[in-house]
């Protein structure tokens, strides 16, 4: 099969011509690689390898992902048309080269383009499509995926990531394109003066004003917070930048890492999650002094944090970060009686409990929702119709939050204004982060959360995942590690099973996850990302301490490891 489509590729003659000569020199392994399969449009849009292949990111892959949606929204009629699509792109290989592309084809399609003339961060995207009042969006990044990758995310006319409903419609449109290589258009000039519109600074100035208008404490001095800042070469560079400036913060960034550079030359990682990733920005916080370390990834949805103490750098977690927030966020409203009535808090199926014992204290209600931050937008949107609750914050345990739904999607820069003010505020009563991360713990639990992932690339990967995925789903646990297992869920179909009863698991969209919960309080969830080759392990074990915290997730760890070993 995948050399019937390395042959149509290699003769086609709608090939590019830049991917003519890379066809020719590939081996036997890339060549099945590339071609074995067609690069899957989820719910997540695409995301993938750069090159030439049915198997890959490029602009043929690009092009019929644009023709699906541009099917998509014409069978919305003239209205949807005329309100058109924004896009926006990162620093990535050919993200520009797609940008354009994409916006040329809507154009010949007669459905408007509002496009970004340089790099911005993907919540000024989502901004940007409520801004215009467009029907959608397109996002070109691979977050915070490697260098030889590339992706492309669809956004609502809510600036809010396609959820699978309607994603499902797109995807069926997609995929009734056989040939990605037979696409073509024509483009006149008038019809590119007519259809294309390039977004200029006003977008940015209101996207910067929203962000500004999130922090609590105006008053607050600032003065006394230095800020470490890296963008790791992405989109955050100038917004960030732009709003500590305004709001008169100290920031010292990461020269090296500031400027857009798609190879990620001076960063050993983009990714905030990897200890790797802040080996500069410790170096500039320890000359400096600073107090805090603050890093987003290429396009700018997730936040990194690292916190002074003593005369080293503390690196926190996503369910940290997020416990800090909304910890300050809750502390503020009561404080300053500004809690709305039946406030609500959203988060994941894989997002510590941390969080949602400190929203409880103040009387917050938490609601989960799948892995996505799309289906926390779905959430804020539901609510915003009906009133019935009020949205006090929203973040996952994979470095992103967001603090006020102007935006619907994670927003790094909206969450470095309010870890730098709540960081500020703190000093101020003589206490740092990590302080008040420990006042936490001891109030509401001691929690040790990790996440192991299992690297499973190619067609041998995909099956040995599904097949590891079917064992753990169809074998489940009495007990782990000496540990009662008192509950299971499996999301894919829809059951929950507690002290041996079997109970439907309702107010979920089906997906590949299964959730163990243990006696003590701990849980386990298990599932394929969604954009990566990797099967995600996720741990929230809770102990009397934090060091028996961190020793009972060892052995957890260890036991689970065996399973896998053995599977």
């Amino acid at each position: 099969m995948y050399q019937k489509n390395y042959d149509r590729w290699l003769h086609h003659p709608n090939l590019h011509p830049s991917y003519l000569e890379p066809l020719k020199t590939m081996d036997e392994e890339t060549k099945k690689d590339a071609f074995y399969t067609t690069i899957a449009f989820g719910t997540a849009g695409m995301r993938g390898l750069l090159g030439p292949g049915t198997n890959r990111i490029n602009l043929h892959t690009i092009q019929k992902a644009n023709a699906g949606f541009a099917k998509y929204i014409a069978t919305h009629g003239e209205q949807a048309k005329k309100q058109g699509v924004a896009i926006a792109y990162d620093n990535r290989h050919m993200s520009y080269e797609f940008a354009i592309e994409s916006a040329r084809y809507f154009a010949s399609c007669k459905i408007h383009a509002y496009v970004f003339p340089q790099l911005r961060p993907t919540p000024e995207l989502s901004f940007a499509v409520r801004y215009f009042q467009c029907f959608g969006g397109i996002m070109i990044t691979a977050s915070h995926n490697p260098k030889e990758y590339n992706g492309y995310k669809l956004y609502d006319a809510t600036g809010c990531q396609l959820v699978p409903e309607i994603a499902q419609q797109v995807i069926q449109y997609v995929n009734e394109i056989d040939d990605e290589l037979a696409i073509s258009y024509t483009l006149t000039k008038k019809e590119e003066d007519t259809f294309i519109h390039i977004i200029d600074q006003t977008c940015d100035q209101s996207y910067y004003n929203h962000v500004k208008n999130i922090q609590l404490r105006k008053e607050l001095d600032r003065s006394n917070l230095k800020i470490v800042f890296s963008p790791e070469h992405g989109t955050a560079n100038i917004p960030v930048q732009e709003v500590f400036q305004q709001c008169g913060y100290q920031c010292i960034p990461v020269m090296e890492q500031c400027h857009p550079d798609p190879d990620f030359s001076n960063t050993a990682s983009c990714n905030p999650e990897e200890e790797i990733a802040y080996e500069k920005a410790i170096h500039y916080a320890e000359k400096h002094q600073a107090d805090i370390i603050l890093v987003c990834d290429p396009d700018a949805d997730r936040m990194g944090v690292g916190a002074r103490k003593g005369d080293h750098y503390e690196l926190l977690s996503g369910n940290q970060s997020g416990a800090l927030l909304i910890e300050y966020i809750c502390a503020y409203r009561k404080e300053t009686n500004t809690m709305p009535q039946n406030p609500v808090m959203f988060n994941t199926i894989v997002t510590s409990d941390l969080g949602e014992k400190i929203a409880a204290s103040y009387g917050v209600e938490t609601e989960k929702t799948l892995t996505g931050f799309k289906f926390i937008g779905e959430k804020i949107a539901q609510y915003e119709k009906t009133n019935e609750k009020q949205y006090i914050f929203g973040y996952e345990e994979s470095y992103g939050s967001l603090i006020s739904p102007f935006v619907r999607d994670k927003d790094a820069v909206q969450a470095c204004l309010l870890l730098a003010e709540a960081a500020c505020y703190y000093k101020h009563q003589g206490k740092t982060l990590l302080d008040v991360l420990e006042e936490l713990y001891q109030k509401h639990g001691f929690y040790h959360e990790s996440q192991i992932s299992i690297v499973a690339k190619g067609q041998q990967g995909l099956e040995q995942m599904n097949h590891m995925m079917n064992s753990f789903r169809n074998n489940i646990f009495d007990s782990i590690a000496d540990l009662e297992v008192i509950g299971f869920e499996d999301y894919e179909k829809a059951i929950r099973i507690e002290h041996g009863i079997q109970k439907p698991l309702e107010g979920f969209s089906k997906a590949n996850v299964l959730k163990y919960y243990l006696i003590d309080g701990s849980w386990i969830a298990i599932r394929p990302s969604g954009t990566e080759p990797k099967c995600k392990f996720y741990y929230c074990i809770k102990g009397d301490s934090k060091d028996s915290a961190l020793e009972k997730t060892r052995t957890i760890q260890n036991f689970i490891n065996k399973k896998v070993e053995e599977v």
